[in-house]
């Protein structure tokens, strides 16, 4: 199993049959290395978005129909017919997909949704939710863009993830030191990988706080295209 960053908040994951695209914010994205678009999207089976922001949604319209693959969302975002003429799989918190051998569960998340990336004006787009992504003996938890919520207790005890990709860069989410504290009292990760950092000056630069609360869990912070293999 490879998980890759993207930078932001965009991952690729390639777990079982699948190359997994989440939350796939490239094009516009100032700290991805545009040269290597190609590199990041090749063999992708699916898209995952979170929620409908642009710094997550934005690109799935470009992505999925120059692939032919699928994107799964939140029902209502799948509905809305802002992401194009695509393929969707909505689904609800609660709910499980296969995709290929894998499997993902959708999960409740604490931020917002709206499309914000068209003509400038704001519309809901079904609400902010993360995933647990199951295969190969392991579930990652993708929190999407979240605050600590009291969910998480038993998202760490119902699935038991042994890996945590946390959005951890305060001011649209919760910050380093709240996500070294989620994931301390609620879960049991072997591997914890912090996200939604160092885009914008006004997000923490560094994820130094949450290695220093972590320090019995293996904190990586890779670089952009970086392959970490589990």
């Amino acid at each position: 199993m490879k998980i890759i960053w993207l930078g932001h908040a965009s991952f690729r994951i390639e777990i079982e049959d699948q190359v997994l695209l989440v939350d796939p914010w490239l094009v516009g994205n100032p700290v991805f290395p545009q040269e290597r678009r190609a590199e990041a999207i090749t063999g992708a089976t699916a898209i995952l978005l979170s929620h409908g922001h642009g710094d997550h949604a934005s690109n799935a319209a470009l992505i999925a129909p120059e692939l032919g693959i699928p994107v799964a969302c939140i029902h209502e975002l799948a509905e809305s017919g802002i992401l194009g003429e695509i393929e969707t799989i909505g689904f609800g918190k609660g709910g499980t997909i296969s995709l290929g051998n894998a499997r993902v569960s959708m999960v409740n998340a604490c931020h917002s949704s709206s499309i914000d990336f068209a003509d400038g004006s704001l519309a809901v787009a079904g609400s902010e939710a993360g995933f647990m992504i199951h295969g190969e003996d392991h579930t990652i938890y993708f929190s999407g863009d979240t605050d600590i919520m009291a969910d998480m207790g038993w998202f760490g005890e119902y699935y038991a993830p042994d890996i945590g990709i946390l959005c951890a860069g305060g001011h649209y989410t919760m910050d380093m030191k709240a996500a070294a504290w989620a994931a301390r009292k609620f879960f049991n990760f072997k591997t914890v990988i912090p996200c939604h950092y160092k885009t914008f000056p006004i997000l923490a630069q560094t994820a130094d706080d949450l290695i220093a609360g972590l320090p019995n869990v293996d904190v990586k912070t890779p670089d952009i295209l970086d392959v970490l293999e589990f």
